[in-house]
């Protein structure tokens, strides 16, 4: 499929071809569910962490006869149900990460590339380059040309003025085309690729 090119400025830049192989595919919203829970359950910290009742330091004595007394024959008073024991069966410190097999993962962000070509929310810049780091006129361009919520993915490094710009405007964020990822693209409404994120793509799924 073909996409208009366009600069910062709005002005038009001729076009690109979107290969139908990674832009062209009828979405599938279950691989991109797996693609989005994996992708969130790998970078859960699980530092999560209570104390059982073998780190719990209190009394051992007896408390209350063994027999006759119409009680428990409790030895100890780090037992959960006591006030201040030990948790059963608490959270421990732990991965969340599981496993997805790379074809799927590959798959799932050329789903993902899909889904935004076939909503028409995919723009393609002819660079993302500014002279001045000035986030209030980059976030005019962004205006003109309608980009309130974007992730935007350059090539292979992104511009560092470019970068430190976009650093403070709302609802936008800025990738390298390495970083390019399905959760991101997801919840951003609009994806902007540059003309050498574009090749790299087309590169990569060669």
């Amino acid at each position: 499929m073909d996409s208009k090119v366009t600069t910062l400025d709005g002005k038009s830049e001729g076009s690109i071809v979107l290969p139908d192989s990674i832009f062209g595919l009828e979405p599938r919203s279950d691989i991109l569910q797996r693609m989005v829970r994996w992708q969130l359950a790998k970078r859960q910290a699980g530092t999560h962490k209570t104390k059982t009742r073998g780190e719990i330091a209190m009394t051992t004595k007896k408390f209350g006869n063994q027999k006759g007394g119409g009680r428990a024959r409790h030895g100890a008073r780090s037992a959960p149900q006591f006030r201040g024991g030990g948790k059963a069966f608490g959270p421990v410190v732990r991965s969340h990460a599981h496993g997805l097999p790379k074809k799927v993962r590959s798959l799932a962000l050329k789903l993902a590339l899909s889904d935004k070509a076939k909503a028409d929310k995919i723009v393609v810049l002819s660079s993302a380059t500014v002279e001045e780091a000035k986030t209030k006129a980059l976030a005019a361009q962004f205006s003109k040309l309608g980009l309130a919520n974007a992730l935007i993915v350059d090539g292979t490094a992104v511009d560092e003025n470019f970068s430190k710009a976009a650093r403070n405007i709302i609802n936008v964020d800025v990738l390298p085309v390495q970083g390019i990822n399905v959760y991101d693209i997801m919840r951003r409404d609009t994806l902007v690729l540059t003309k050498a994120a574009v090749e790299a793509l087309t590169e990569r799924f060669k």
